[in-house]
């Protein structure tokens, strides 16, 4: 259904109306755009907006969804698109008591479109069960309501323990008109903490409820009967830092005026920030989806500091300073375009954003990844907070300590997790490092060229050559092999490329992607990209072909993959920086096309308006960018590529900056010419001149022009030789080739534990020369070329000291199969770190094996390993029964093992199942020793949970169960 967008001025025409008016926050309210629509200022502390849903279900992130009818009040905070849930802090609900009484809090209440609206600044919305209108306005840190009750008798519910963990709360009364408090929670940031101090324009006369501080009740019913109106404001000032810093923010923003004024400051204050943007032309459904977008890109970061300086920093202690501090960042999405749409709309508060970057590294110890009020959640990949840096400093914006941003750059790309170790070791990540591990190779490459770009300017070129070396990393996941390429970024596993290889299929081995939408993210070096395809057109061809095949995705589903033109895939960002790449490799018609198709297509009017999660900004700063015709292919280099705008004029005059224009002339679909050249890139230095750039029109397309090619300064590297085989495991012996990173290499290798450093010890090896493995080993292996030497390639053989079988009754998911049946019982142990793919996955069924041992032998313990993480919907069996035979068909129990860790709990962990059998004496010193049986066949059996309950956020679903290796003694 189309939303009706609500004027404040019902009879301006279309002509009259300021940018402000063209919002409509109900975009990206449906489908899994996860925004809210409810009333906030750029950048504020207050998102106060309804909430429609507690349970913080995937398409509940926000606390709100177009698709649902009942609203369970009203809280202060909330997250704009993102992919986990959070906030909904400091809920009220307004109840009316003419004919109804406040004993129960039974609040929730119907409600309906039809009377519900909302604008940059403010929403409203009447509330059946209790017929109440309900407005709401914000300023930085205060949220403002308006309750217009049937009577005037009302109440007014207060719930700490809305949505998320509650971990510890207050509620106090002050006076007849004031309520304070604070409320400290868990949920994807593990230490929350909110202050709050509220002022009601009429006089309490009854609290019901708690006003203690256990957790088991703490909410509070305020009755306010016989008021003067049957209208009641609601001031509500919140602060991160202290119950004073939530005073002084209520009384410093709210003090002396009304409802009425704070919506038009409201409203005022969404004008000027919109009005930085001025368009010309284009159709009135474009100027709502553009104005909306840009509306979108400023509700988060949010400052998270009280009027006087005061935040809570990232070591849980309370701080001051000079400038704002900021919360919220979704790095992973947001370094792509929403910070380079800040480093030209506010270049300013670009700099305060790398200066709280810095006081979190100072506090916590390294920039942050996804931070969270003051919680580094970890979430997603990378260190983009370098990109960030990197991009503001080239771009002009230099207010901040850069010596101590390039402290922070080094620290935190060296932090020892999430396979950095390894990564700096070896150049890249492999599936037996780390899960994702081609996405995380590609993106700390691209994040150690930034590194790189601002070392050199500091003149620092000793760090530059070093990262510039580490940022070609993806070379050695790039499939060139000789005689077998692919053209893909594939994972490597012991060494080799890891087969079966699918580049349609979703797994563990890319983030939110598959490797459709991960091969070509290598921005900081398209040269070198288009060197490996052999040619450019070669390359060209390939991005055209991820374009134009077909749409299916095979694997796991995955939830982010929307918005798809052929693989590529709008709705989640890795893909975003693709359709610009064509005018980056020479081809401008070619993004025009797609760039184009994606504006008209993927964006609409629409609650259901956005194609994927908004992600905090960044899934409109591409609309917003995109349809003004340029894009910043690559954070880091302060240049744009030019395409198609859909305006006509577009003017950006930044914060405190001189209006910049870009004219279209002529007619026609494509765009031709920049200012008069076939240069199809901006500068952003044009931008800060405020200069014209004038766009020809034509009827005919663009031709081919010169790739953008940036020189890529410093050594180039020789990427790692590929074994022909990721098989760890064998019985008798295996047989190993290698394959040379390119030709006219030549390879050396060592079994001995020894890198191949062309000591004596080290053998040639030529292509395709074969090696015979027949003991447990480690091989490893490099190449050289000229004067250039390759990254040691590591394998682990294991030979098997068994001739055990295994035959599985149950049916494992393709994509958690250990390496196949004998996975189980090879004799290696998986950690767990199950996304490295070292166990088998059982979903919707239980577990059954049988394992022959060849002949009939004397077993004395028998156990099975299995893995919990809740979250992940991978839970503990109910109880695991294991079985022996000596024939395969008379078995008797050897025992039934149950787990005693509750599926409740979250924290990812082992559980070693076993049947100790009798003990062969009852001394204590025994040591154990088991009365053992005879034996052949052994079944082990293992009852899955079943249905997910409703704790869970995944209710409903079916669990996994997990399990590794099954050892016999």
């Amino acid at each position: 259904m189309r939303i009706l967008f609500f004027l404040l001025v019902p009879f301006l025409s279309i002509a009259q109306k300021t940018p402000a008016l063209f919002v409509n926050p109900f975009i990206g309210t449906g489908g899994h755009g996860h925004t809210f629509p409810g009333a906030t200022l750029p950048f504020g502390m207050v998102q106060l907006s309804p909430d429609t849903r507690v349970d913080g279900s995937w398409d509940g992130c926000s606390g709100y969804h177009y698709s649902d009818s009942i609203i369970y009040g009203f809280s202060h905070t909330h997250l704009s698109g993102t992919g986990v849930s959070d906030y909904g802090d400091i809920l009220l609900m307004p109840m009316n008591l003419e004919n109804a009484s406040a004993e129960k809090l039974d609040y929730p209440s119907k409600f309906s479109h039809k009377k519900e609206k909302a604008g940059a600044g403010w929403y409203e919305v009447y509330l059946e069960k209790h017929q109440v209108m309900a407005e709401f306005t914000a300023s930085t840190r205060v949220g403002f309501h308006r309750y217009t009750y049937k009577g005037k008798n009302a109440a007014i519910v207060l719930d700490l323990k809305h949505r998320d963990e509650l971990l510890e709360g207050k509620i106090e009364q002050i006076d007849a008109y004031r309520i304070r408090g604070m409320r400290r929670s868990k949920a994807w940031a593990n230490d929350q903490v909110v202050y709050y101090e509220m002022e009601f324009s009429q006089k309490i006369t009854n609290i019901k409820g708690s006003s203690k501080s256990e957790l088991g009740d703490l909410n509070a019913i305020f009755e306010f009967r016989n008021m003067s109106s049957t209208k009641l404001e609601v001031k509500v000032g919140l602060s991160f830092a202290s119950q004073e810093g939530a005073h002084l923010n209520l009384t410093t923003e709210a003090k002396a005026i009304n409802f009425d004024q704070a919506k038009q400051n409201a409203i005022s204050n969404w004008s000027t920030e919109l009005n930085r943007i001025q368009v010309q032309g284009g159709t009135d459904e474009q100027k709502h989806i553009f104005y909306t977008a840009l509306y979108h890109t400023m509700i988060q970061p949010n400052i998270a500091s009280d009027v006087d300086g005061n935040y809570r920093g990232m070591d849980k202690k309370n701080h001051h300073a000079e400038h704002p501090v900021y919360s919220v960042f979704s790095l992973w999405d947001t370094f792509r375009a929403a910070h380079p749409l800040y480093s030209i709309l506010f270049p300013q508060r670009q700099a305060d954003f790398i200066k709280t970057f810095l006081l979190m590294y100072q506090q916590g110890g390294r920039l942050p990844v996804w931070e969270l009020a003051a919680n580094e959640t970890d979430c997603m990949i990378g260190y983009h907070s370098v990109s960030v840096i990197a991009d503001s400093w080239s771009k002009g914006i230099h207010d901040f300590d850069s010596t101590l941003a390039l402290e922070a750059m080094l620290k935190s790309a060296n932090w020892n997790h999430l396979g950095l170790p390894q990564y700096k070791a070896f150049g890249h990540l492999t599936v037996d490092d780390e899960p994702e591990s081609v996405s995380k190779t590609l993106e700390y490459a691209y994040d150690d060229w930034c590194i790189a770009q601002f070392a050199e300017t500091l003149g620092d070129s000793a760090t530059a050559q070093k990262y510039y070396l580490r940022s070609q990393g993806w070379k050695h996941l790039f499939d060139q092999t000789v005689g077998t390429s692919t053209g893909f970024m594939r994972p490597k596993k012991n060494g080799a490329w890891l087969n079966p290889f699918d580049p349609y299929e979703v797994n563990n081995n890319y983030t939110e992607a598959n490797s459709w939408q991960y091969s070509f993210f290598v921005p900081h070096d398209l040269k070198g990209l288009a060197s490996m395809y052999s040619s450019t057109n070669l390359l060209i061809s390939k991005l055209n072909l991820a374009f134009t095949t077909n749409s299916k995705t095979t694997g796991r589903e995955q939830l982010d993959i929307t918005g798809l033109i052929g693989q590529y895939a709008h709705g989640n960002e890795p893909s975003h920086h693709m359709a610009w790449m064509f005018t980056e490799l020479g081809q401008p018609e070619t993004s025009q096309k797609y760039v184009r198709q994606i504006l008209n297509e993927l964006y609409t009017n629409n609650p259901d308006g956005l194609s994927g999660n908004e992600d905090c900004g960044q899934m409109s700063a591409w609309y917003v960018l995109s349809s003004m015709g340029f894009y910043p292919f690559c954070p880091g280099k302060p240049l744009y590529t030019i395409g198609n705008p859909l305006f006509n004029e577009v003017q950006i005059t930044p914060s405190g900056g001189t209006p910049f224009t870009i004219k279209t002339s002529g007619t026609g679909a494509w765009i031709t010419s920049v200012n008069g050249t076939n240069r199809f890139e901006l500068d952003h230095s044009d931008i800060v001149a405020g200069k014209t750039i004038l766009l020809e029109r034509s009827d005919t397309p663009p031709l081919p022009v010169n790739p953008n090619f940036m020189k890529f300064p410093g050594k180039q590297i020789l990427p790692a030789p590929v074994i022909s085989t990721s098989q760890m495991v064998f019985r008798d012996s295996l047989i190993v080739s290698v394959m040379p990173p390119e030709l006219g290499c030549r390879m050396f290798y060592t079994t001995n534990g020894i890198p191949p450093n062309l000591d004596k010890s080290a053998v040639p090896i030529g292509l395709g020369e074969e090696i015979r493995i027949v003991n447990s080993c480690q091989f490893q292996v490099m190449a050289l070329k000229d004067s250039l030497m390759s990254p040691i390639t590591n394998a682990v053989y294991f030979k098997i000291p068994h001739n055990y079988t295994v035959e599985i009754k149950s049916k494992y998911n393709p994509q958690y199969s250990a390496g196949g049946d004998q996975g189980i019982i090879d004799g290696l142990n998986a950690d767990e770190n199950w996304r490295k793919g070292g166990w088998q996955g059982y979903q919707a069924q239980d577990f059954e094996c049988i394992v022959d041992l060849q002949k009939n032998i004397p077993v004395q313990q028998v156990s099975a390993s299995f893995l919990q993480d809740t979250r992940s919907w991978i839970v503990f069996p109910t109880n695991v029964q294991f079985l022996y035979s000596t024939d395969k068909e008379n078995w008797k129990e050897m025992g039934i093992d149950e787990p005693t860790v509750k599926p409740e709990d979250y924290t990812i962990q082992r559980w070693e199942s076993r049947v100790p059998l009798e003990l062969n004496d009852g001394k204590p010193d025994s040591r154990f020793i088991f009365k053992p049986i005879n034996a052949r066949y052994l079944k082990v059996k293992a009852k899955n949970f079943g249905k997910l309950p409703d704790w869970h956020m995944g209710a409903g679903g079916d669990a996994f169960i997990f399990i590794d290796e099954i050892w016999v003694k």
